[in-house]
């Protein structure tokens, strides 16, 4: 029997830790589908078109994952998508209980599924995506309207194609 699992999240940008679970993920199950999720009452600064291209060009390489994008619940786009494992990235013991209540919903919304929780590797413990986008946006506002302050500071923390389209967000 193959494993189908997803990875469903914002993505809003992808950084490394979530690529880091990515190829994790994708070393323990057979399938992982990338659900990039997509919220109309909270716009993201990048399009979910942006977001795929971002994370399909970080993810190069990985055989087994696909990609989607969805909207609405994540348990009900599992379903639809035949996957009976939810992955859940944690950082620190406050995604824990973030995380455990949601899995505990999907469980209720979706009898089939279970989450997996994957702890992020050490080195990518205090990064997310809000943070990123928070210094990038800080960077830019001190002036430097070019990519290459921006992209040497979010070196290590996130891929060279998501810290250049950081750097052409903020530059408008």
């Amino acid at each position: 029997m193959s494993t189908k699992a997803l990875y469903a999240g914002s993505f809003d940008p992808v950084t490394l830790g979530h690529i880091d679970i990515i190829k994790r993920s994708s070393r323990m199950f057979d399938q992982v589908v990338i659900a990039i999720g997509h919220n109309p009452k909270k716009p993201g600064l990048f399009t979910p078109d942006e977001r795929m291209t971002l994370i399909k060009q970080a993810c190069k390489g990985i055989k087994n994952i696909s990609f989607k994008t969805f909207s609405g619940l994540t348990a009900e786009f599992a379903r639809e998508e035949k996957c009976s494992i939810l992955l859940r990235g944690l950082r620190d013991s406050q995604d824990f209980g973030f995380e455990l209540q949601l899995a505990h919903m999907n469980a209720h919304l979706e009898t089939n599924i279970d989450t997996v929780f994957i702890p992020c590797h050490q080195k990518f413990s205090s990064i997310s995506s809000s943070l990123v986008k928070e210094i990038a946006s800080c960077l830019a506002q001190k002036g430097d309207k070019t990519d290459g302050k921006i992209t040497a500071k979010l070196d290590g923390v996130v891929t060279p194609a998501v810290a250049k389209a950081l750097a052409l967000k903020f530059k408008k």
